[in-house]
């Protein structure tokens, strides 16, 4: 049984970039605490397959071929939303491209194109959900950022700034629409088992993993489903008086 603080029944989410890994899991984790899921990727046919997953289960899903960084599409988004349930109570701002390149050899159009997917697209998504949640009053969104917000990382220049970018998003938006009821916060991963990490490992050398273990008192990587708990947590009543917050959720590693 799901404490009531963490229960959300009767309540509708969007989870962007819910088609596989991490929005994944987080999309099945808010649909297992009771909640109507709206699952949406680039990718087609990945949402819809999370969405069918979610019904087997008994729960309500609706997924859609979206692109985020695209300011009409974002409208739509939230429009099949309030059609098929009635309501928008969670955003899960999840999608998101990596880039790992010199800073000396990044080309505009690839700053450009990170910064319009991780920054642009969340504040899209964002500005889209806030007004159902403005009109009822109430509503709380989730961005996905990185500890690559507050630590430096070589070659990950345009992805560092576009998630520094990220948590400056979430005060601002925390400051001007808390007083009319939507709370903004944000989980600040680190090296996790999802996809996009699993590739960049499959390139890296067995020294660079090492290093990444010694850095994390935990001693390991993150797994996708550890980062469910914390987005439960900020989705959710049990932070009802928390906003403005990006929560580390990597091993420790900020604090090492």
């Amino acid at each position: 049984m799901t404490h009531p603080l963490f229960d959300l029944t009767g309540r509708t989410a969007i989870v962007t970039g819910s088609g596989r890994g991490l929005g994944r899991a987080i999309a099945l984790g808010l649909a297992e605490a009771g909640a109507n899921l709206v699952t949406c990727a680039r990718t087609p046919g990945t949402a819809r397959s999370v969405a069918e997953e979610i019904a087997a289960k008994g729960g309500q899903a609706l997924g859609l071929e979206i692109d985020c960084a695209d300011r009409d599409q974002c409208d739509r988004l939230v429009e099949a939303a309030l059609q098929r349930f009635g309501r928008l109570d969670v955003l899960v701002c999840n999608h998101g491209i990596g880039l790992n390149r010199p800073a000396e050899a990044t080309t505009p159009a690839e700053w450009s194109e990170v910064l319009r997917v991780n920054l642009s697209g969340y504040f899209y998504a964002a500005q889209a959900a806030a007004r159902p949640m403005l009109a009822q009053g109430k509503g709380a969104i989730v961005m996905n950022s990185s500890n690559g917000s507050f630590i430096g990382f070589p070659g990950l220049t345009a992805y560092g700034a576009s998630k520094g970018g990220v948590d400056q998003l979430v005060r601002q938006l925390a400051v001007e629409w808390g007083e009319r009821g939507i709370r903004v916060n944000a989980i600040n991963p680190g090296w996790t088992e999802n996809l996009m990490a699993h590739r960049k490992r499959q390139t890296a050398d067995e020294e660079k993993e090492a290093e990444i273990r010694r850095m994390t008192p935990l001693r390991r990587r993150g797994r996708a489903e550890e980062m469910v708990g914390p987005v439960i947590f900020l989705a959710s009543d049990a932070s009802s008086f928390v906003t403005g917050v990006c929560l580390p959720v990597d091993g420790g590693w900020f604090v090492y």
